[in-house]
């Protein structure tokens, strides 16, 4: 039997060699939304499908036409190169015959950036230095210096006049700079990536993280963001999150179906370098697949360069499984040996164990008659339960006093609400009688604000106190005897109490409590942070002992 143990103790250890999935829920996410792809990718198509039947509207002018190319460039410029080139110049045809000059500029420098897509560097360049820019509007003049620094950003890459080319695409990206609203997200990303290359990456990345947070949905514009952290994060080391950031970027390009991709191929990459070879095949092959579909000739040229080592590796891992399966199967064959020899033992041990249960019956008769002495300790523990029932009604009624608050609280905000329509309907009211004047000093008065507010906040503690009676005190317990807070006369709570009464109640996001509160999310922080710094427990377990007060403690 300690044989057998043994072997199977070397079974599990054999199984830890097998690779393990990353415990990132980003990465999680990722690799089922991989499995997806094509339902994105029938919705982009369906969604094509119903601009194109647009063409086919009768007496179609040219100007609709042009507009309808315009979405199904915007639609195909990430997707399908080739089809996109194809609508462009439909446009460009347009806008000659109806000689629009703008249109003609628009159609012509999209088509750049599709060049570009493409790989096609020289018509890319001879058509950029055909176009004169004289009298060109601002946002023909973003395209067009984009145009520039992205065709020599692309071209710098594997060619022996690397840095040459690096500092033309900078240059214009300095152009790019000076003709952008400096408020607008375009700026702010181009201006990030000028200080990445200028290694400011503590800039950068705190840039690129305001905007991050600000892009709730997954847009094209969040995995540009997200690619660009990710970039930063190479550079300093971080490899956690560098995963992370490009694979958030990935998660968005799947999403919004985007095959002109270099998140993923990045992604494989560094999944690679840290061992997850299965991981890195996937993805190099998913990147690979959508370079190719795209015709991204340089994302594809990128692929290829690192898919063979990848796919090496994955088939030299797949070899190696294979081996260790050959061995688990050799060891799974001696251990049935061993269960035949333990099936033996075991029949061997029942005719011991019938023999046992013959002396166990006897036994068993004696135990009926100590039984009968237990009943009577059985019927004291009854009557414990008894009173563990009673307690538990209490704390059920305690359970039911708090419903009855929060229900209150909910009635509150309603009538609130209904305030709010009253105090919108005056206002309409005094509008539509065109007594501005009277309008004017109600919408400028804070008066009514001021007294919501008050009678809020007074409801608000009344209510919270009622639930958490001692949390005053209890929250005092926490700080240096020096710190702790006095209470005004007829005043329930301060600013900071309620900020941490808000906290007990499970609003621990400092915005939210901002919102309620009406200061600042820097002002609630800093209040936070200086009542941490009054603490008598450790800093970083404070709140964590707030959120324990007046709850029900058991031994």
């Amino acid at each position: 039997m300690r044989k057998l143990f043994f072997l199977i103790l070397l079974l599990f250890s054999i199984s830890d060699v097998f690779p393990k999935i990353s415990q990132d829920t980003t990465l999680l996410s990722l690799y089922k939304l991989m499995e997806r792809k094509e339902i994105y990718k029938m919705e982009k198509e369906e969604r094509i499908s119903e601009i194109k039947k647009m063409l086919g509207t009768p007496d179609i002018t040219p100007e609709q036409r042009y507009n309808i190319n315009l979405k199904l460039y915007n639609e195909y410029k990430t997707y399908i190169s080739d089809s996109a080139i194809y609508f462009v110049r439909e446009n460009a045809a347009i806008a000659e015959s109806l000689n629009h000059p703008v249109w003609t500029y628009e159609s012509k420098l999209d088509l750049v950036s599709l060049y570009i897509i493409a790989g096609m560097y020289i018509d890319g360049i001879n058509m950029l230095k055909s176009i004169n820019t004289k009298n060109f509007p601002d946002w023909l003049l973003v395209k067009y210096y984009d145009c520039y620094k992205q065709l020599y950003n692309y071209y710098s890459n594997n060619n022996p006049y690397t840095l040459i080319y690096a500092e033309k695409s900078k240059l214009y990206r300095d152009s790019l700079l000076s003709v952008l609203d400096k408020e607008s997200n375009h700026y702010k990303i181009v201006y990030a990536e000028k200080l990445d290359d200028e290694n400011k990456l503590l800039e950068a990345r705190q840039i690129l993280e305001q905007l991050l947070n600000r892009t709730e949905s997954d847009t094209h514009e969040k995995a540009v963001l997200a690619y660009a952290l990710a970039n930063i994060y190479k550079k300093e080391g971080n490899i956690s999150l560098q995963k992370h950031y490009y694979a958030t970027s990935a998660i968005c390009d799947i999403k919004n179906v985007i095959k002109e991709n270099a998140s993923m191929q990045a992604l494989a990459s560094i999944l690679y370098e840290t061992g997850e070879v299965d991981n890195a095949y996937a993805c190099i092959k998913s990147s690979m697949e959508d370079a190719m579909f795209c015709n991204a000739r340089l994302r594809t040229y990128e692929v290829s360069q690192i898919f063979p080592i990848i796919d090496s590796a994955y088939q030299e891992n797949i070899n190696r499984q294979k081996s260790e399966l050959q061995l688990f199967l050799i060891l799974v064959s001696i251990l049935s040996i061993f269960l035949i020899i333990a099936v033996v033992y075991v029949y061997r041990q029942m005719k011991r164990v019938a023999r046992i249960r013959k002396e166990l019956y006897y036994t068993n008769v004696k135990l009926n008659e100590l039984n009968t002495d237990l009943q009577s300790t059985i019927n004291q523990l009854n009557d414990v339960n008894s009173v563990l029932s009673d307690v538990n009604s209490e704390l059920s009624e305690a359970n039911q006093i708090k419903e009855a608050y929060i229900g209150h609280f909910l009635d509150l905000c309603s009538t609130y609400i209904n305030k709010l329509e009253k105090y919108q309907n005056t206002l309409n009211k005094k509008a539509v009688e065109k007594k501005l004047d009277e309008l004017y000093k109600m919408l400028k008065s804070k008066q009514m604000i001021d007294n919501e507010l008050k009678e809020l906040y007074e409801n608000f503690d009344n209510i919270f106190l009622h639930l958490y009676p001692n949390f005053v005190e209890e929250f005092n317990s926490l700080l240096v005897e020096d710190e702790q807070f006095i209470l005004k006369p007829n005043e329930l709570l301060n600013v900071e109490l309620r900020i941490f009464a808000l906290i007990r109640l499970g609003i621990t996001d400092s915005s939210r409590i901002a919102n309620f509160l009406h200061y600042s999310a820097n002002t609630i922080y800093s209040y936070r942070t200086r009542v941490r710094n009054k603490a008598a427990v450790p800093r970083e377990e404070f709140e964590s002992m707030v959120m324990k007060i007046g709850a029900v403690r058991r031994n």
